[in-house]
């Protein structure tokens, strides 16, 4: 995903830098799981927010997620890829901002599909350069879906569970 990453200690209590190393773990951990909530703020063409739940999986160290090309989010990103995705893990309150672009190399959707059907139960397959299945998210329109892939500029982390701390890591 990065070939470095600079963090930066946010913490006005004295706690420690949290890891990387843990906010990744956590993502792969629990990403595929229906009872982790992740939400997508994109921008809509007159600059004013759009914020949508999404369900996605983090996956050979990055985060993907489905959407219909007709619905506001993928139109929002396909004329500004600009987003930002919160997600509340255990322990940690995470916000991740980046670019997203869609992804329609064949290999990849096909590992992507079977992350998405092996561990978070959605039957997802590939057709094409997208997903369908018999189902998806109310507000992911009609198939095909198409599969994104969030590019990290940068993640927040804030500590809910004891020793606390707040993080920023910037990548490159």
């Amino acid at each position: 995903m990065t070939n470095s990453t600079k963090t930066r200690n946010l913490d006005q209590y004295g706690n420690a830098a949290l890891q990387w190393a843990t906010a990744r773990d956590l993502l792969d951990k629990e990403s595929a799981t229906v009872n982790v909530p992740f939400f997508l703020n994109t921008v809509r063409p007159d600059g004013r927010p759009h914020t949508v739940g999404i369900g996605a999986v983090w996956f050979e160290d990055a985060l993907y997620f489905v959407s219909g090309p007709g619905t506001r989010k993928s139109r929002n990103l396909a004329e500004n890829p600009a987003c930002t995705i919160s997600v509340r893990l255990t322990g940690m309150d995470l916000v991740l901002e980046g670019d997203a672009h869609r992804v329609t190399d064949e290999a990849t959707l096909d590992r992507v599909a079977a992350r998405y059907r092996e561990e978070a139960g959605w039957p997802a397959q590939r057709e094409g350069q997208a997903f369908t299945a018999p189902y998806t998210a109310p507000s992911g329109g009609p198939p095909p879906w198409y599969l994104y892939r969030i590019s990290l500029r940068a993640a927040h982390a804030v500590a809910t569970v004891a020793p606390g701390g707040a993080t920023r890591w910037t990548f490159s």
